[in-house]
């Protein structure tokens, strides 16, 4: 069985997951994208509503934020020869008086020890809000989200680039850090352009 083969069985078995099925308010739905080829690894949180409606990862305006951010259009955000989408937690968990809840305890160690060792040709992972960087960075993450994300340049020397959450209640963040888009995005936009055409 190839690397391909090996990836492509354990989506099917990962969109099959039942695990935590009792308390998705609408159900499973895992929605994911990786290949063995993928160059850029995005670890984002969990999906909303609306991306489990389609079934598309980031399909709403997060997403749209999120490619301008990269600075790629949909068309190279989905392509899952280069991009692979894994969230700590694969289903919508619903939501909370605070906006969507955490990702599900149970997806991340179910799932994630068992795809992303096979993501061999990954040159970048993008660590995504703040569940995302407990689960990826651990102890080498700061006290806050902003301390974490402060301190970029530390984690992009591992290959890996923390980043906020691109939704819009994330405005004020971006508001009251302007350094994220002076100095952050410049070489976000261009160690990502990097890895997606490394095979080029």
């Amino acid at each position: 069985m190839t690397k391909g083969d090996r990836v492509d069985e354990l989506l099917g078995e990962i969109r099959a997951c039942r695990i935590c099925a009792a308390h998705l308010p609408l159900g499973p739905r895992p929605v994911l994208q990786a290949s063995a080829t993928s160059r850029l690894l995005i670890v984002s949180q969990a999906p909303g509503r609306k991306v489990h409606e389609t079934g598309i990862p980031f399909n709403d305006p997060s997403g749209d934020r999120l490619r301008d951010w990269l600075g790629i259009d949909k068309a190279m955000f989905y392509d899952t020869g280069r991009v692979a989408i894994v969230p700590m937690g694969f289903c919508f968990p619903g939501t909370g008086r605070g906006g969507d809840l955490p990702p599900r305890p149970e997806c991340a160690p179910a799932w994630h020890p068992r795809l992303l060792p096979l993501l061999k040709q990954v040159q970048l992972t993008l660590v995504i809000g703040q569940y995302a960087q407990a689960g990826l960075l651990g102890v080498a993450r700061g006290t806050r989200l902003t301390d974490t994300v402060q301190a970029w340049r530390d984690h992009l020397a591992h290959g890996r680039l923390p980043l906020p959450h691109p939704s819009p209640r994330n405005r004020l963040w971006l508001a009251r850090n302007p350094w994220f888009e002076t100095e952050l995005l410049p070489v976000l936009r261009e160690r990502v352009a990097a890895a997606l055409h490394a095979a080029d």
